[in-house]
């Protein structure tokens, strides 16, 4: 008996369906993430993740659950946040990690300070932000970075006042010091408030134009004696008579605040121990304590060298606070300041590429004063120059090469190549270094790669503040966790971590770990 066409039409087409393939299980789907959640037992009821309902691609939730690998706790707010869950509706996931920052602000905030006899504390005029931690003072060169989160955070009256407070500092003292203590009015920090400055509400005020003067003063305090006896306080006369400028600190002895580990230091050394004591204040200044850029043996802090070696991101910083200088005395009317700080900072350029400049290499790099050659180190430093606009587009080409060849790490932004102990060498990385050579490398045409290290940084971040809560003062970046190394045991808060970190974001808002994952990425 023969069917008719029809119904033979109709049972190949359903012959067909049943050999389509099933869509897959959840298990089939996420995999590894999968296996995470039930195995971990997150949900009480193990039907309660496979009904879970994804708020993005699920290829893309799968990819970040890899870059994450977020655990315990970590992972329930992780399937939170990109899964609707079955009868989880009503509980509040962890704060986004922009949302944390922004929470941040009014803890860190302190009131104007004026510290009873006896104290350590310096007076503030101003409310100002902390760092955090062991940090309980304001920092010099940490507030710029702190000032760029508080920028983009509509933050502008804490900018202005801790302004304020520096400006009442150089007032009283002549410069600004380390941080807000007593202990700390022999040394300064990496020169920032030009750039400070830039992001004021009124950056042509008098006052941070004048505050501007007496910073460049307080540097190059010494020329005179530098040029007859080759160096003094933190000016150096280079081979050709040149003068640049290193890290000093104006106090002998063992730092206050590290007496025990200072003295440690000057014993297990078999030079003078004022020259250690010297050596490690001026280290303390440089904001890279300690470095292997400053030690003659990369393995013993003992042999710390500081005031030996010219930095390229101070004179980089110096060069830009001379034009800074120039540029507010034209503004001004003052054409003999314009021209007396833009033949100075001419002056500096010049020595900075015959001396600091080094075209075989293809990099920055440190001067050392008793070999009269650079020193081994390559470090972040060498992106300070693309940062602050010194460096010619073909000197900037051949940074951006070596830093994406050797200093780029998994997580970040490495500090040096060297792994020390110490803490401002690798595997860490810090917050300001990957903005100065985000920034730096975005504005010299390298917007590929500050991307991608802005990627890198703010993933690491992201990962440690979904396992613990925290912002850090540091990273590892070649394991993406918490950094380590150093005199003391890591800090939370965290000031600069947390401006950086809004300020990357702010750039690229696609790179916000808590921006909805969309289909196709």
């Amino acid at each position: 008996m023969r069917r008719p066409v029809r119904f033979t039409v109709a049972l190949a087409a359903l012959l067909c369906m049943a050999q389509a393939a099933p869509p897959p299980s959840p298990q089939q789907i996420y995999g590894p993430l999968f296996e995470a959640v039930q195995g971990g037992r997150v949900f009480k009821d193990g039907k309660t993740f496979v009904d879970a309902v994804p708020k993005g691609d699920p290829a893309a939730i799968v990819e970040a659950y890899r870059r994450e690998r977020p655990e315990g706790s970590a992972l329930r707010q992780f399937v939170l946040r990109h899964f609707s869950v079955p009868g989880e509706e009503g509980e509040r996931p962890a704060p986004s990690l922009r949302d944390h920052i922004r929470g941040l602000w009014p803890p860190l905030t302190r009131p104007a300070l004026d510290p009873p006899a006896g104290s350590s504390a310096l007076s503030l005029p101003a409310p100002y932000v902390v760092p955090g931690g062991r940090f309980r003072e304001i920092y010099y060169w940490d507030s710029y970075f702190t000032m760029l989160g508080l920028k983009v955070d509509g933050q502008q009256s804490l900018i202005d006042s801790m302004l304020t407070d520096f400006e009442s500092l150089i007032a009283r003292y002549g410069f600004i010091p380390n941080g807000t203590r007593t202990y700390y009015l022999g040394r300064s920090q990496p020169p920032f408030l030009s750039l400070m400055v830039d992001l004021a509400s009124n950056p042509n005020d008098p006052r941070h134009f004048a505050a501007l003067r007496a910073e460049h003063a307080f540097w190059m305090r010494g020329s005179d004696r530098a040029i007859r006896a080759g160096a003094a306080l933190r000016v150096v006369r280079m081979p050709d008579g040149a003068l640049l400028n290193r890290y000093w600190d104006d106090r002998p002895g063992p730092r206050d605040e590290s007496w025990a580990e200072d003295v440690a230091t000057a014993r297990e050394s078999n030079r003078a121990k004022g020259d250690v004591y010297r050596d490690l204040r001026a280290g303390a200044e440089s904001g890279w304590d300690f470095s292997s850029r400053w030690l003659a043996d990369s393995k013993r802090l003992a042999t710390i060298r500081t005031t030996h070696i010219v930095p390229v991101d101070l004179n980089s910083l110096l060069w830009r606070l001379e034009r800074a200088i120039a540029d507010r005395c034209a503004t001004a009317g003052d054409a003999g300041c314009a021209r007396e700080f833009h033949q100075l900072a001419a002056r500096r350029k010049a020595a900075i590429d015959r001396w600091l400049w080094q075209a075989d290499a293809g990099h920055y790099a440190d001067w050392d004063m008793d070999s009269h050659g650079p020193t081994p180190i390559l470090s972040a430093a060498t992106l300070f120059p693309l940062f602050v606009g010194l460096s010619s587009k073909a000197q900037a080409d051949a940074v951006a090469w070596i830093t994406r060849d050797q200093l780029v790490g998994e997580g970040g932004l490495r500090t040096t190549r060297l792994a020390t102990g110490q803490q401002w060498d690798s595997p860490n990385g810090w917050a300001p270094l990957q903005w100065v050579a985000i920034d730096g490398l975005a504005r010299t045409g390298h917007l590929p790669l500050a991307r991608d290290i802005a990627r890198r940084w703010i993933s690491t971040v992201a990962a440690a503040f979904r396992q613990s809560g925290k912002m850090l003062e540091k990273y590892d970046v070649e394991e993406r966790k918490p950094g380590g190394g150093g005199e003391y045991p890591l800090q939370d808060g965290f000031g600069w971590t947390n401006g950086v970190t809004a300020a990357l974001i702010d750039r690229w808002p696609d790179l916000d770990p808590d921006a909805p994952v969309a289909a196709g990425e």
